[in-house]
């Protein structure tokens, strides 16, 4: 008997539905716990309470150094964030035949959630009754943005030579692009990241006179109880996290923590190398 398209409501919650229903209770369950127990770890990890949160969050930062930080961050995630959602999306083939035949759809319903918001989309319909969105909106050109107040040109983007943790950062994430889980876990760390992140870099920002408040990039980014922002960063990790939750099974375990730590390891000592390298800039200007 066909579907009537009569219930449209809470896509994000019956995504989440779907997913939990396709598995076993006690496979979800156990799931939930490793998951949970990793998140602690992650959350006692160095990269979660680096001396660059106070750092950026202070303004000690000077224009010149902060530009160069940006320019590593675009390199190391900012470019490739989307391209590694777009193959999450892509790899929940993976999930079948393992699961139930329509199984990928419960979680390409929940990327597509966090793409729409990375693509420049919001809630709601244009005054045509169409999505409503607009692609100079999409995170990344926002980004391109920030850089342009910065002063950067198309020249220097092009010619920028990253750091070599910023290309292992960046890296570590596109090798990762052929495995379901692996990209996914990946993802969510970077969001935690990003939530992490955000807000410093944008008070930095602020501090050397690039205006930030009322839209941009820095609006968007953070988590969904900031009032100051529109962002969901926070909503965007706990779905990945619930992805995981559908996909991983014991096998998986100490594989997806190492790869979730070492990744933090990486990030870790990509902002050691930031705040080494403009401690090091600015001491050559002083001299």
């Amino acid at each position: 008997m066909p579907k009537k398209f009569e219930d449209f409501n809470n896509p994000r919650k019956k995504a989440l539905a779907g997913m939990k229903q396709s598995i076993s209770a006690e496979l979800w369950d156990k799931n939930l716990n490793f998951l949970t127990q990793l998140r602690a770890k992650i959350a006692k990890h160095p990269v979660s309470h680096h001396p660059a949160i106070e750092t950026l969050n202070n303004g000690e930062i000077n224009k010149e150094n902060l530009k160069r930080i940006h320019l590593e961050y675009r390199h190391a995630i900012v470019q490739t964030f989307t391209d590694a959602l777009l193959m999450a999306q892509y790899q929940t083939k993976q999930l079948e035949p393992r699961l139930h035949a329509g199984a990928k759809m419960f979680p390409r319903c929940l990327l597509s959630l966090n793409i729409f918001d990375e693509f420049g989309f919001r809630p709601g319909t244009d005054k045509d009754g169409y999505y409503q969105g607009n692609p100079e909106y999409a995170h990344y050109p926002l980004f391109e943005d920030v850089l342009d107040d910065f002063g950067v040109t198309e020249e220097e983007r092009r010619s920028y030579q990253p750091t070599e943790i910023a290309h292992q950062v960046r890296e570590f994430l596109e090798n990762s692009y052929k495995d379901y889980k692996a990209v996914s876990a990946l993802l969510a760390v970077a969001e935690e990241e990003v939530i992490l992140y955000s807000p410093p870099l944008r008070k930095a920002t602020s501090a050397v006179g690039i205006a930030v408040e009322g839209g941009g990039y820095y609006h968007v980014h953070g988590v969904s109880e900031d009032e100051t922002a529109e962002a969901a960063d926070d909503d965007h990790e706990e779905d990945l996290w619930f992805i995981l939750m559908q996909a991983c099974t014991e096998e998986d375990y100490t594989y997806l923590e190492n790869l979730c730590l070492e990744y933090c390891d990486l990030w870790e000592k990509f902002w050691d190398v930031q705040m080494e390298n403009s401690k090091s800039i600015l001491k050559q200007n002083l001299a």
